[in-house]
């Protein structure tokens, strides 16, 4: 079947994974409720259509934190996505590359910061959680500083990891050892052009940047029992005194969906903001990121940069976040059905997608540039 969209790469992602590396990207936390919200209430948002505007010059560009990019997207960060395909993330920033969008890194991304850099032309942005140990975490920012990274996104939504019960349906999660193992491989080779590309041939599987903690433990349950023990439950506002003292680049907190968390980060100086749910990954029931996100642009977007993520399936869905206030939007599992699907030239051609949806829906809402697209744009805020 010819790709045709963001739904075609999810169901050719989920033919080609073993099923615990599917679900892990696809699931949710709890009964997913949120995880539909996200995609329902964003698909909800209706647009004005316009006629007879002259929509024949149009221009995608726009600049966030002092970079000037070819979309207002960029790759959000994915744990675990260089397990969809052979050093995943290498292929993943290359595309986002070659789309001029920036990538982000996630710190249990499966290749590390060093690997990255390598494969890559241009800075791109790190993702870094709180962990307990502050020199492990030290040292990953003198990393990231080291590899040229361009901006520091600081997930704050995960003080301690979700409850996702499709990860303990597949054993990638909650399974001892041994009998995890062996049932991941019993997945795994049902999905043969995926062992041999990612199983055999993209080795060594170290885990990236948390590959040195866990002192020669290598397996998946030994970074997730490594996640349970280390994510930091004790984080608060103050800690960020940490991160500005180790981080002297722009910093963007990822994970807000309240207005006063939204302005504490801005009293704190951060340079932006990700209003996120984790993609309904962390708490279910909470309010989807469209819903989320006006009070948000409302109380602190002329302060700091306001992006969002979550629910994103499309350009047109792109554009209703940038009409709702977003100054840019991160991709999830866009990227990551992507990159499963067809690697590196899956990213690329999921990238051409969505620019061709924007100018669209730019067209037919009259918009020649994205400083067009507003709140001016939205037929009804029924959400």
């Amino acid at each position: 079947m010819p790709i045709a969209s963001v739904a075609d790469f999810r169901e050719a992602a989920r033919r080609r994974l073993p099923r615990f590396l599917f679900e892990y990207i696809d699931g949710g936390s709890y009964a997913e409720v949120t995880l539909r919200k996200n995609v329902s209430e964003l698909s909800d948002i209706a647009l004005r259509q316009r006629v007879l505007r002259d929509v024949s010059s149009m221009d995608l560009t726009t600049e966030l934190f002092g970079q000037k990019q070819a979309l207002p997207v960029g790759l959000a960060p994915i744990g675990l996505a260089g397990l969809n395909a052979r050093r995943g993330e290498c292929q993943a920033i290359r595309a986002a590359e070659g789309a001029g969008i920036p990538f982000t890194l996630s710190t249990v991304g499966a290749c590390s910061l060093a690997e990255v850099a390598r494969a890559a032309n241009k800075p791109f942005w790190f993702q870094l959680y709180m962990i307990r140990d502050r020199a492990f975490m030290k040292d990953l920012l003198a990393q990231a500083a080291a590899a040229n990274c361009s901006a520091l996104v600081f997930t704050v939504d995960m003080p301690v990891p979700g409850s996702r019960y499709r990860d303990y349906h597949t054993g990638l999660a909650g399974a001892d050892g041994l009998r995890g193992a062996a049932w991941r491989m019993a997945q795994a080779v049902t999905k043969p052009d995926w062992a041999w590309d990612v199983g055999v041939r993209g080795r060594p599987h170290t885990l990236g940047n948390v590959a040195p903690v866990l002192k020669g433990k290598t397996g998946i349950e030994d970074f997730f029992a490594w996640m349970r023990n280390n994510f930091d439950p004790s984080i608060n506002w103050r800690d960020l005194d940490f991160i500005r003292a180790e981080w002297k680049g722009p910093l963007i907190i990822k994970g807000l969906l309240d207005p006063e968390d939204a302005r504490e980060a801005a009293a704190l100086g951060a340079d932006g903001i990700v209003v996120s749910n984790h993609g309904g990954r962390q708490l279910d029931g909470v309010l989807s990121t469209a819903r989320a996100l006006p009070p948000i642009v409302q109380a602190v977007g002329d302060k700091l940069t306001v992006l969002a993520d979550g629910g994103v399936r499309s350009g047109l869905d792109v554009i209703r976040m940038l009409a709702l206030g977003a100054k840019g939007v991160l991709l999830g599992r866009a990227w990551a059905y992507a990159l499963a699907a067809q690697g590196e030239a899956g990213v690329t051609k999921m990238l051409q997608l969505i620019e061709a949806e924007m100018r669209v829906a730019m067209a037919l809402t009259g918009c020649c540039n994205i400083a067009d697209i507003n709140q001016s744009i939205l037929a009804g805020r029924d959400i």
